[in-house]
């Protein structure tokens, strides 16, 4: 009896390490899979990106010549723009232009900006730091803020906090962020003169004497102004996530054990609804970086939005399709990160993931 019992024991723990060992295996085979269909995601997303930005800026109605000669364009003659035209590859067909720059981007070489006369790849990650700044505060704002309003929304229901709110967010969603940033510039800035009311440092002064007090101060109104439109959102979601949860069967089960107020909040309620959240706030990206263009160019504030509608205006192809790719990059990386925090917070969402 005691050896048939060893045995038995000794085949569970044989049988225990087999399982488990296939059930790494398989979670390794998982993990594997999906970093493979993102890659090829992305591979095809940035392809894509690419040729269809191309075609659009090849079509478009700017002349590039033009626009990098300005004003001096009478003084210009037809042999200078032939010139001109040789040097930045424009007098080539579209085809073999997409050919040389594609050629180029597969070595890492982004080109050279026609405006700035520095290598694109430089000025975008100059002007990222700055936009990152601003997206970053602003991203943080409105989702603290936004869960915020949420909450508060849902457990005040049908009284006048809840109203006030949903007014709040009704107001917003439907406000364009270029109107928002300037009537926040005509109030703090031109009637109270509470804040600067532009760019990014204070005029006239030279970059060594600029402090971080100088930078964060020109970043209020910017940043404010990203974290007021995109708190509408955030809310309005968090608080019907919310609703349904706290009108749920095992809420009202907690209830009738005596859980009521933040307890109950805190228990059952916010763990239920984070996921959601965390998933709609990363996703918010690509609305973000929209929001920034927008904001940077009424505040003249010196990041990668600005520079967007500069090389749009004036017909700089390589600093455009740069920034087209980047932005692409940028908006995919904060919905990886909502998949990978979803994987992480939720462990019923191992194995699932496509």
């Amino acid at each position: 009896m005691i050896m048939g019992g060893r045995l038995r024991i000794i085949l569970l723990i044989g049988n225990g390490k087999r399982i488990n060992r296939r059930g790494i295996w398989k979670t390794m085979q998982t993990i594997a899979t999906y970093v493979l269909k993102k890659t090829i995601r992305l591979v095809s997303l940035v392809v894509a990106i690419c040729i269809v930005s191309f075609i659009l800026i090849s079509q478009s109605p700017i002349d590039p010549i033009q626009a990098y000669i300005g004003a001096d364009m009478m003084r210009v003659g037809p042999e200078q723009r032939e010139k001109i035209a040789e040097n930045w590859g424009l007098d080539q067909p579209p085809l073999k232009q997409f050919y040389q720059w594609s050629s180029s981007l597969l070595q890492g070489d982004l080109g050279t900006s026609m405006i700035y006369r520095r290598p694109v790849a430089e000025i975008i990650g100059e002007r990222f730091y700055s936009s990152l700044v601003l997206m970053l505060i602003a991203w943080v704002l409105s989702g603290v803020i936004g869960f915020g309003l949420g909450v508060i929304a849902a457990m005040k229901k049908g009284l006048w906090a809840d109203r006030i709110i949903k007014w709040y967010c009704y107001t917003l969603a439907s406000t364009p962020t270029f109107w928002m940033g300037l009537v926040l510039l005509i109030v703090f800035a031109v009637w109270l003169g509470w804040f600067p009311v532009g760019m990014g440092v204070p005029a006239g002064v030279l970059a060594e004497d600029v402090t971080i007090g100088d930078r964060a101060w020109h970043l209020i109104l910017p940043a404010v102004t990203l974290s007021m439109v995109g708190v509408a959102n955030v809310a309005l979601h968090t608080r019907q996530k919310l609703i349904d949860v706290l009108s749920s069967d095992y809420i009202l089960f907690a209830r009738a054990r005596g859980e009521k107020g933040l307890t109950l909040l805190w228990r059952h309620g916010l763990r239920n609804i984070a996921i959601p959240a965390i998933t709609l706030q990363f996703a918010a990206f690509s609305e973000l970086f929209g929001g920034a263009v927008l904001a940077e160019q009424v505040f003249s504030y010196p990041g990668l939005g600005q520079a967007t509608v500069e090389a749009g205006l004036r017909g700089d192809v390589p600093l455009l399709l740069g920034l087209v790719i980047f932005s692409a990059l940028f908006v995919f990386a904060g919905n990886l990160m909502a998949d990978i925090i979803y994987f992480v917070v939720d462990p019923r969402m191992k194995g699932k993931r496509s």
